[in-house]
């Protein structure tokens, strides 16, 4: 059997030069990261609405919109009815160099910004010292009923039982609970937690929803609900 790969975080990256984007993402993939890359806005905004993301590495030129406009979405957002998490740590990657357009990034919410041409060893860096201000300042777990999703220990409890669950598992379960009642489909539960594109035959979405039903409540499956033919939400309304 091979070993199990632990990711370190997960990371949006949001880079609409193909070169550029396969590079960061084929760099962060071998130092242990889980890459999900957006080469456009609207990827970007929809892959931190839905898969909660560590860290989102934002260019500011974008073929559908500016980078600070993705930037002030996320800061802008309430936490609640939009779905995004205003406190994601954003780093900006850009060619815009000027005094007047770091001053601008910084003052729209980036944690850092960093100046193309980069190396790579230095955008780690500043990486993991981001991640690690983020570990320090305290996220609240969500509830639902007796089951609680801590996402900054990464554990899960349901009442005093203590749920082990894998990476993917805790995506799913934090993507559903983030609106316990509404029915996510199949497809775009595939897109936005394994980055699958079109329609997929995959089974994999279902292995995982098993198991994890199975891990929560082992007797009576109170969770993880499954809308035959449609996709899951976590609870019946």
């Amino acid at each position: 059997m091979l070993p199990q790969r632990e990711e370190i975080a997960s990371l949006v990256v949001c880079e609409d030069d193909d070169v550029t984007l396969d590079l960061l993402c084929e760099h962060l993939a071998a130092d242990r990261f889980g890459v999900m890359p957006a080469p456009s806005a609207s990827d970007a905004l929809r892959l931190c609405r839905y898969n909660h993301p560590d860290l989102l590495l934002l260019d500011l030129s974008l073929p559908d919109a500016s980078g600070l406009d993705v930037l002030r979405e996320i800061r802008y957002a309430d936490g609640i009815d939009s779905r995004f998490d205003p406190r994601l740590p954003v780093i900006v990657l850009t060619g815009r160099g000027g005094d007047t357009d770091r001053v601008r990034g910084l003052d729209s919410g980036a944690d850092d910004y960093v100046v193309k041409p980069f190396r790579y060893p230095e955008l780690r860096a500043r990486i993991n010292a981001v991640l690690r201000r983020r570990e320090a300042r305290a996220e609240g777990p969500t509830r639902v009923g007796d089951l609680v999703i801590d996402p900054v220990r990464h554990r899960v409890t349901v009442g005093e039982r203590v749920v082990p669950l894998s990476k993917k598992e805790f995506a799913l379960l934090r993507a559903l609970a983030a609106n316990p009642t509404r029915v996510y489909t199949k497809e775009e539960l595939l897109k936005d937690i394994w980055a699958y594109k079109g329609n997929s035959k995959t089974r994999t979405l279902d292995s995982h929803a098993s198991r994890l039903r199975r891990k929560l409540d082992p007797e009576g499956g109170r969770f993880i609900v499954n809308c035959w033919g449609i996709g899951y939400r976590l609870i019946d309304g």
